[in-house]
C-alpha cells in the first residue's frame, strides 16, 4: 500500500513539473520565461538586492521544480532556464533528482542560480551536475504558510529557492542531474 502511495504521488508530482504536451515549444518556451519573469521578481520583493546580484553576474538560471520525500529516499524532476548575461544566449534545461536521507513531504518551488564566473556557467549548462545537502522545512498552501530556505553559495554560483506549495521537513543528501532540453533548444 505504501509502495502504491509513493508512486501515485511521484506521477502526480511528475505531472504537475511536465509543460504541456499540447504546447508547441515555442508555447513551452513562453511559459518558461513567464516562470523565471515571476520568479525573480518574487525574490526581488523579498530581498531588492538579488536583482543587482542577477545583473551583475555572468547569467542565471530559474527552474521549475516538485520533489518527494518518502521516509529515506527522495524524488524530484522539474524544468528551467539558463540565461547568459554575457552572450544573451538561453539554454532551456530539464532536472531529475534522487537523494537519501531523513524526509517526509512534497513540495513545489523554484530555484534561481546565480552564475558568478561565465566557467561556472558554462559547466553548469555543459555538464549539469550537482551534489549536495539540503535540509529545509516548508508549509506553504498558495498564499498561506512560510519556508525555511535561503540563498547558499557553493563555490561560484548562489542558489536560492522559493516554496510555492508543499508540506515538508527533510534532511537529505541528494544529486541532481541537469541536462539541456531537446526540444526546446
Amino acid at each position: 500500500m505504501r509502495v502504491l502511495a509513493t508512486l501515485t504521488l511521484l506521477s502526480l508530482l511528475v505531472g504537475c513539473q511536465s509543460t504541456s504536451d499540447d504546447l508547441t515549444p515555442a508555447q513551452e518556451r513562453a511559459e518558461i520565461r513567464l516562470m523565471r519573469h515571476n520568479v525573480v521578481n518574487d525574490l526581488t520583493k523579498l530581498s531588492p538586492n538579488i536583482k543587482k546580484e542577477i545583473e551583475r553576474s555572468a547569467g542565471y538560471a530559474v527552474f521549475s521544480n516538485a520533489q518527494i520525500n518518502i521516509i529515506l529516499f527522495s524524488a524530484g524532476t522539474g524544468y528551467g532556464v539558463v540565461k547568459n548575461n554575457l552572450t544573451g544566449k538561453e539554454t532551456f534545461m530539464e532536472m531529475g533528482e534522487a537523494g537519501l536521507g531523513l524526509g517526509l513531504g512534497a513540495k513545489d518551488f523554484r530555484a534561481l542560480f546565480v552564475f558568478h564566473t561565465e566557467k561556472a556557467l558554462n559547466q553548469f549548462v555543459e555538464k549539469g551536475w550537482a551534489f549536495g545537502a539540503e535540509a529545509d522545512a516548508a508549509a506553504k498552501s498558495n498564499d498561506k504558510g512560510d519556508q525555511l530556505s535561503y540563498g547558499v553559495t557553493v563555490g561560484n554560483i548562489t542558489v536560492y529557492q522559493l516554496t510555492e506549495n508543499g508540506l515538508a521537513l527533510q534532511a537529505t543528501v541528494k544529486g541532481t542531474k541537469y541536462w539541456q532540453s531537446k526540444r526546446l533548444n
